[in-house]
């Protein structure tokens, strides 16, 4: 409905609403030494994605933010296979990896909000159990999302419009937030990581075809 800059700003605000709730509801499921590995990547990768947004085209953006998804999503489904049948421990990631991962989320989530993929490979690949996985991620993207608003009101993508549509569609991302957090209760483990996977890999696929 949107040009891919003017719908990131949109997406923004909406984003936004469901991060309150989330934060609310998973306020005591965070796992802050995951979020502080990120740290020193991201900012490098916010302004790396405002860069971006400012010299690239629509579809150069979407077709490249599709290509990183695919590979980081093959990447998770070659480590999963790996650890297969092994009863060794997880380890943490080494701190290039996490550097990479926090520049690899601020610039997919600056450039078109993408970064949920991204953010969840990173904590498939650290076997995080389904409610520290949800709160973390609400947390992350809190940050995020807030650290966002002076980029976005700089690119002059913050327009009265765009915050009377996230007024109107706030409704749908609290019927959505109940879904969730009902629908996390219910299903498995193993369900739960493959349906990550999966959402991220269609990520990938829809912006490469669209």
């Amino acid at each position: 409905m949107l040009p891919a800059r003017e719908s990131t700003a949109a997406l923004l605000l909406v984003l936004l609403v469901g991060d309150v709730v989330a934060v609310t509801r998973y306020r005591r499921d965070v796992d802050w030494r995951l979020i502080r590995g990120l740290l020193p990547g991201l900012l490098p990768g916010l302004v790396l994605g405002t860069w971006l947004l400012s010299v690239l085209s629509d579809t150069a953006m979407q077709r490249g933010l599709g290509v990183i998804l695919l590979l980081l999503t093959g990447l998770q489904l070659a480590m999963r296979r790996r650890r297969a049948g092994s009863d060794a421990p997880v380890r943490p990631w080494p701190w290039p990896a996490r550097l990479g991962v926090g520049t690899a989320a601020g610039t997919t989530t600056m450039v078109a909000n993408a970064g949920g993929p991204v953010m969840a490979l990173y904590l498939l690949g650290q076997a995080v159990e389904k409610k520290r996985f949800v709160g973390t991620n609400a947390w992350f993207f809190f940050l995020i999302n807030l650290t966002k608003l002076p980029f976005s009101a700089g690119l002059g993508l913050l327009e009265p419009r765009l915050l009377l549509l996230a007024l109107v569609l706030a409704p749908c991302v609290l019927v959505g937030a109940a879904l969730g957090i009902t629908l996390i209760k219910r299903i498995r483990q193993q369900a739960f990581e493959l349906a990550v996977l999966g959402a991220a890999a269609l990520s990938a696929v829809v912006l490469l075809v669209t």
